[in-house]
């Protein structure tokens, strides 16, 4: 067995720990010693938890932070893409002429006036694309191109509609009747005011 060691203070004899006023101070600084461990690592677990909810916020609004930035720079280069000389061309060029109605049609056409149908569809096949991954607002291209997107939407239906079976590609201009397909159903259930009597 091992010895125990005794202290021996005024009349009283104790082991390993003083008695004051009856009480077992040893025992006390001991329970003390446990009760301030257990909060130290209560408040380390705290602090990590607090840490780790403050990193998940901040990542959370880095993430928000950055993909505005991405939609903002993308309305500033669509906004800039409908003021380019080139675009304009494509717009008059789809307005003063026929669109071939088929595939056939299509292809009899001189490959400049191909060029230029094939472009602005991938144009707008592109512009519906941002609108329905949510890059850009819709609200963007109502006020820019409005009713526009829908009547070339109309040009081209008859064309893509017998391309997509006779290509075949059934995914042919399936942005752009999309988002000529939302256009239309904004103008029609909630027609735009001119700025300049709403501002």
């Amino acid at each position: 067995m091992l010895r125990q060691k005794y202290k021996n203070i005024g009349k009283y004899k104790v082991k390993d720990f003083y008695i004051v006023a009856g009480v077992p101070l040893g025992n006390t600084l001991k329970h003390h010693y446990c009760m301030t461990s257990e909060i130290i690592t209560v408040i380390a677990n705290v602090a990590l938890a607090l840490s780790l909810i403050v990193a998940v916020i901040f990542g959370i609004a880095q993430v928000r932070s950055a993909a505005r930035d991405r939609r903002e720079r993308l309305t500033l280069e669509t906004m800039r893409q409908f003021q380019t000389r080139e675009f304009a061309e494509l717009i008059y060029f789809i307005n003063y002429h026929d669109m071939p109605a088929n595939r056939d049609e299509f292809f009899a056409r001189p490959p400049a006036e191909l060029a230029m149908y094939i472009q602005f569809g991938q144009e707008m096949e592109s512009l519906g694309l941002l609108v329905a991954e949510k890059l850009v607002d819709i609200d963007l291209i109502d006020k820019t191109l409005g009713s526009f997107v829908t009547a070339a939407w109309e040009k081209y239906k008859s064309l893509f509609l017998d391309m997509r079976i006779n290509n075949p590609d059934p995914f042919l201009g399936e942005y752009f009747q999309w988002l000529a397909e939302r256009i239309d159903e904004r103008m029609k259930t909630n027609p735009r005011k001119p700025f300049y009597k709403v501002g």
